[in-house]
């Protein structure tokens, strides 16, 4: 019962953001978990391409470099798509950006790229493979939806990074809102909030010892997120186990957002 519960087996990935960090690490708990294939997208092509050969010792993951934060560069991605599949079974919208500068200095350019990025664009690809997600969904199967959100848009300490921690919030209330748009087609819509996970964007912090181990100490498990612990709960979510979840933001931080 166990296996098939979090079986991944046959299903169609599309993992945004997919060639570091959270993205890379939940494409190949996927794969790792029977996923036919995975699909993963990037601004960075090189990039891309090099961590879809990567990932494939673990199974078929397949690179479509692009820009999601750009109208063409969304809608270039979504016809590769089609082109290639019938249907697919899982999205996660995990591409991001943040932008921090103290509120005084804080520009509109990047409050703009991070809102257009973090919300708008993962709200037009659900609309653009909503087609494809409902193609193979049933009541006994249904697709499956994972919002990439954050602690950030749950505590209320934006540690100067206004407009991220207003996109994380904006993500989340999009997630419930999708989440009874769409169970009419079974597809399912979550999100899933991180805290610390290394990353490129907490290069910053965990290259400071003393900022790090300082840090640390606001987290009750005392560590940050490993690979293992962003891709068990993306399994679960995209699996059979949540099937009877929808519409639910859950927080996988050590438990910082409960104390702060």
């Amino acid at each position: 019962m166990i296996e098939s519960l979090f079986s991944m087996q046959d299903k169609i990935c599309v993992v945004t953001g997919g060639s570091r960090g959270l993205g890379a690490y939940m494409t190949q708990g996927f794969l790792e978990a029977g996923a036919k294939r995975v699909y993963i997208t990037a601004r960075k092509a090189e990039a891309c391409v090099s961590a879809a050969e990567e990932l494939s010792q673990y199974g078929e993951c397949i690179a479509v470099p692009g820009d999601m934060a750009t109208t063409d560069g969304l809608q270039t991605f979504v016809s590769e798509l089609i082109s290639r599949e019938q249907h697919i079974d899982v999205l996660v919208n995990n591409a991001g950006a943040g932008w921090g500068a103290p509120f005084g200095e804080f520009p509109e350019k990047g409050w703009d790229k991070v809102m257009d990025i973090n919300v708008k664009s993962p709200f037009f690809l659900v609309q653009a493979l909503t087609p494809l997600l409902r193609s193979n969904a049933s009541a006994e199967n249904t697709a499956s939806i994972i919002n990439i959100g954050s602690i950030a848009g749950i505590i209320g300490n934006g540690l100067d990074n206004f407009s991220y921690a207003a996109s994380k919030t904006a993500i989340h209330q999009l997630t419930r809102i999708l989440s009874t748009e769409l169970a009419k087609d079974h597809i399912r819509v979550n999100a899933i909030a991180p805290g610390r996970f290394y990353s490129k964007m907490t290069e910053f912090l965990s290259s400071d010892q003393k900022a790090f181990e300082d840090e640390l100490k606001t987290i009750p498990m005392r560590r940050w997120g490993e690979a293992s612990d962003i891709a068990g709960v993306a399994i679960m979510l995209a699996s059979q186990a949540g099937a009877f979840i929808t519409g639910q933001v859950i927080p996988v931080d050590g438990g910082t957002s409960v104390i702060n």
